[in-house]
């Protein structure tokens, strides 16, 4: 079994690793790198299909499913389990919507893989001078990867356990955000204003904010708090609504469950949500004044514009999702909009961080070995 999932996630590697080797990019390791950033987005996206699909637990083992390497090989072992429990965690349906995630997941562990290798080979033989090919940060990506596949494995393990999913979730998007700056430093930027420097504190702070915002949407999506408020501006029709804040932020706790083994009340699930909610104000704010700031400003324009875009999508999905009652289509969406927010900001961190001239002094560089 160990062996068929390797050759499947080597298998799901394939073909954008010949999409980099063929490509008239002279500079296949950025390829190499931009490429793995798009899939990994794209994971992430799938990651939270799986989450809100109840999919989870399609394959209640790990790595395999039913001690097989595939839904097909364990069909007679899922359709009993759901025959049954028709509505329960194991179906045929949720067997293979988890298990595409895995093998997409190994995919992008291969990936992650090569850049590394590739990096490593770069810098012994004749790059040590030039700091975009320090193998630092493919040797974290790589050390960060193998830690993400552990959460996966004790997220299936767990049984789904609120602290493991969030946690899971948080290293996919750190996956995501070492890849953006790894990204950023292969390529090339327009110069920006010498006095960009001025936005390096607020947009620092506003990454952060936004992983704390992160957090607490996982939060809300693993414990299933996101209808507990309906109405909006208000929650249950009033500001501050009752809520129990000890339980619905005890960290180690099954499902469901308090630390002491209780059913989670309603007003703990309240206090997930509303303070998601809540917060989500000051993101918004401190974003959008970042955005605003930085749109004047050269060589940030176009990063300010899709970084407004996004927190404006991100906001009309949070109340679309509110409204319509957690429609899947816009569940999903969300999950995308705070990726991306992530991607961005990043983005920009790296382009005010980046001197003055660096964009203008940097040419391609042609690898042989990638």
């Amino acid at each position: 079994m160990l062996i068929q999932l390797a050759l499947t996630g080597i298998l799901a590697a394939l073909v954008p690793l010949a999409v980099v080797w063929t490509s008239s990019d002279r500079n296949k390791y950025r390829k190499l790198i931009w490429v793995t950033l798009f899939l990994t987005f794209d994971l992430i996206m799938f990651g939270a299909f799986t989450r809100l699909t109840d999919s989870g637990l399609g394959c209640p083992d790990w790595p395999g499913c039913y001690g097989h390497a595939d839904p097909v090989q364990a069909h007679a072992h899922i359709s009993a389990a759901e025959a049954a429990m028709p509505s329960g965690p194991v179906t045929v349906k949720k067997a293979w919507i988890e298990m595409i995630h895995r093998y997409l997941a190994m995919g992008v562990g291969v990936l992650i893989v090569s850049i590394a290798l590739v990096a490593w080979r770069n810098w012994l033989r004749s790059a040590r001078a030039d700091g975009r090919f320090s193998p630092l940060l493919p040797s974290l990506l790589l050390a960060l990867v193998c830690l993400q596949g552990a959460f996966g494995a004790w997220t299936v393990t767990l049984k789904l356990q609120p602290i493991i999913v969030t946690t899971h979730l948080l290293l996919g998007l750190s996956l995501l955000a070492m890849l953006a700056w790894l990204a950023a430093r292969q390529s090339e930027h327009a110069p920006v204003a010498a006095y960009a420097h001025a936005l390096r504190v607020p947009a620092g702070a506003a990454l952060m904010l936004l992983g704390v915002q992160i957090a607490l949407g996982g939060w809300v999506s693993t414990n299933y708090a996101a209808l507990a408020c309906l109405d909006f501006p208000l929650c249950h029709g009033t500001a501050i609504p009752e809520m129990d804040f000890a339980n619905g932020f005890s960290l180690w706790r099954h499902l469901g469950r308090t630390a002491s083994g209780e059913f989670l009340s309603f007003p703990a699930l309240t206090a997930i949500h509303w303070t998601h909610r809540t917060f989500a104000f000051v993101v918004v704010a401190l974003v959008g004044w970042l955005a605003h700031k930085a749109i004047r400003m050269a060589g940030l324009q176009n990063a300010a514009r899709w970084l407004l875009a996004a927190i404006v999508m991100q906001l009309a999905t949070g109340l679309a999702t509110i409204f319509l009652k957690w429609p899947l289509v816009l569940a999903v969406a969300h999950n995308g909009g705070a990726a991306l927010l992530l991607l961005l900001l990043v983005m920009l961190n790296y382009k005010v961080r980046m001197p003055a001239q660096m964009a203008s002094d940097r040419s391609p560089i042609h690898l042989s070995a990638a």
